[in-house]
């Protein structure tokens, strides 16, 4: 006999457009185990608007703190912009609430280490939303990859190369490292990074320069890197708002196999390419390409994975060190583009001023035009 399923009561923070396009669509997909009984948004038209489209049953607030107080939610998604995450997450996790964020959770390895501070007070959890690293192509490339069938990683490239023009950064939280933590080192590439760091596991060193070449902000508006994971393997990142043809890759050269992920925006099956070495036989790389059940990378995706952790009562993926690992990762990227040095996994710890802020705590006119 088969369970029925349990219901969460969630709440949303924020319903701008990235709620409306990606979390509703997302508790409408898991709509037999979600149930949306509040919403929370400053602007009083915006928050009708969202009622309107989600359901007048839905409760709205201009508080989170008056949401987290009348409704005691069991989850609540955030979608502000990122400056408000930290405070945000923290009440909801104090409230005993879960929390499902967008990136990043929160602008320095500081206010994360506050984050888990929070869970560990609560007992409750908070998740960041890298929705690339779910769907099955993710899965059966990560499968591949750590069990060795593709042979030992050695070669990687992680691209993000996009296009953003002035009216987006006319916005006044974006390319600020006060609000947005930095440039698309942080709100753009981290979802390909995030992914790379998914496939191939640790890393031990980076090398990085980071330039602002066009756009007025005070964080980059271009970022490169070299990095060496612990099993060895080389890899390229790079990170723009500069490129007008855009496109989201990640290539892995194994010894045996190069697998390829090319996209935009999200991926399904048919994205993922797997070339075999000259000397690996046909039958088993036709057995890579097995295909199963196409599920594309989607917040529905990652929502999914985060409700079976709630139901096992389990820490759900993208949070705790998985999540701060991201977090790591860009800050020694930036540190490493600031100070013109290589940066070791570990070594950005509480007092060093990479741990404080992206920037270092540096004087915004220590950017320059290039670091």
């Amino acid at each position: 006999m088969s369970r029925t399923p349990v219901r969460r009561r969630v709440a949303v923070v924020g319903t701008g457009a990235v709620v409306t396009a990606s979390h509703l669509p997302a508790l409408r997909a898991h709509a037999d185990r979600t149930e949306l009984v509040a919403a929370v948004d400053v602007d009083p038209g915006r928050l009708a608007a969202f009622r309107s489209e989600a359901g007048e049953r839905v409760a709205g607030f201009t508080s989170a703190a008056a949401m987290l107080d009348a409704v005691r939610p069991d989850l609540v998604l955030i979608g502000t912009p990122p400056a408000l995450h930290r405070e945000q997450t923290v009440a909801a996790l104090e409230a005993g609430a879960w929390v499902l964020c967008e990136k990043p959770l929160c602008l320095s390895l500081a206010e994360y280490d506050g984050i888990a501070a929070a869970e560990e007070a609560s007992g409750a959890y908070a998740s960041v939303i890298f929705q690339h690293r779910y769907g099955s192509g993710a899965d059966r490339a990560r499968a591949l990859i750590r069990s060795g069938e593709l042979g030992a990683p050695l070669v990687a490239h992680c691209q993000t190369t996009w296009y953003r023009d002035a009216a987006y950064y006319s916005v006044p939280w974006r390319g600020r490292w006060d609000t947005e933590g930095g440039g698309p080192t942080m709100g753009h590439g981290i979802h390909q990074y995030d992914l790379l760091l998914h496939l191939l596991g640790e890393w031990e060193e980076i090398r990085a320069m980071a330039a602002r070449l066009v756009h007025d902000t005070e964080g980059e508006d271009v970022s490169t890197a070299l990095v060496r994971f612990r099993d060895g393997a080389l890899a390229t990142v790079v990170n723009s708002v500069l490129s007008p043809d855009e496109t989201s890759r990640i290539r892995v050269d194994c010894a045996d196999a190069t697998v390829e992920l090319t996209h935009l925006y999200g991926h399904v099956d048919d994205d993922w390419r797997y070339t075999p070495a000259p000397h690996v036989p046909a039958g088993r790389a036709e057995a890579w390409r097995t295909p199963g059940r196409d599920v594309p990378s989607s917040h529905a995706a990652q929502l999914g994975a985060l409700l079976d952790a709630y139901d096992a009562g389990v820490r759900p993926p993208g949070s705790g060190q998985e999540a701060r690992g991201t977090l790591e990762f860009a800050a020694a990227l930036y540190k490493a583009a600031f100070t013109g040095r290589p940066v070791r996994a570990g070594e950005i710890v509480p007092g060093d001023p990479f741990h404080a802020a992206m920037h270092g705590e540096r004087s915004v006119r220590a950017f320059g035009e290039q670091v």
